[in-house]
């Protein structure tokens, strides 16, 4: 797969993308690689899936390693930076993609646990190892995005509302971030063709995927789609600090 960056344009830069074994993650990870960057490629339980991530990256002549954390775990996000800074020095680029909400079993505050409060807890527990002029790139849906002006189908509403949730938390963060010298962008995207989330809502909701696609036109599948992940990592900060991704005709802005 080809980069969208250019080789070495994140030579010497270290970045972190949360749930990078598979989907999305994975490829995003395997963009910031080949741009020059060391990465993390972080999972919470699969290590081998992870470790076949890093072999193919390595042996590429990347740099990479896998650390697991269970983001809802403070005390496994701490390790996972613990690691990362003592193999690789610093964090200057930390992609959160890991979220979820739909999985069974979990317990019914769930999503927001994840979507919410663990990505605050990551932010706050990485801001003493983010280098200066670092970045943040959360990475959202569009049904999460605008949630609050564009209802969603019934399966999706408590991940959409989590996920807005943890946006918000974030974005409340920004004269933080500024004072930092830590910039932040908001990547968000329609459904994307193979991701989990794609499988689950069809299953619960079937022709979901094919009526959203015939409403915007086109949808992105994963690759295109991390790519623009990966582009956010080093495009100028857009304004209100979002990079939106696909058709949002159909989508009410906020006041």
């Amino acid at each position: 797969m080809t980069s969208p960056l250019a080789p070495a344009t994140l030579d010497g830069k270290v970045a972190l993308v949360t749930g990078s074994s598979r989907g999305i993650g994975a490829d995003t990870v395997r963009y910031l690689a080949a741009a020059g960057a060391a990465v993390v490629v972080n999972y919470r339980s699969k290590a081998p899936r992870a470790e076949k991530v890093v072999t193919e990256i390595t042996e590429a002549g990347g740099r990479a390693i896998a650390v697991g954390a269970d983001l809802t775990d403070a005390a496994s996000v701490t390790a996972m930076f613990e690691r990362t800074v003592a193999e690789l020095g610093r964090v200057d680029l930390l992609v959160l993609n890991a979220s979820g909400g739909m999985e069974s079993g979990m317990g019914e505050d769930y999503a927001m646990r994840l979507n919410r409060d663990a990505q605050l807890n990551v932010v706050e527990q990485a801001m003493p190892f983010l280098a200066e002029g670092g970045r943040i790139v959360f990475v959202t849906s569009h049904q999460a995005h605008f949630i609050r002006t564009t209802p969603t189908m019934p399966e999706y509403e408590p991940v959409a509302l989590s996920k807005r949730a943890g946006e918000d938390a974030l974005r409340a963060k920004l004269p933080e971030f500024d004072a930092a010298g830590i910039e932040f962008v908001v990547v968000s995207g329609d459904m994307i063709e193979g991701t989990i989330t794609a499988t689950l809502l069809e299953r619960a909701n079937p022709g979901a995927i094919a009526a959203r696609r015939e409403d915007a036109g086109r949808l992105y599948n994963v690759s295109e789609f991390a790519a623009e992940v990966a582009q956010a990592a080093v495009d100028p900060i857009p304004a209100e600090h979002t990079r939106l991704v696909g058709d949002v005709s159909g989508f009410a802005p906020e006041a």
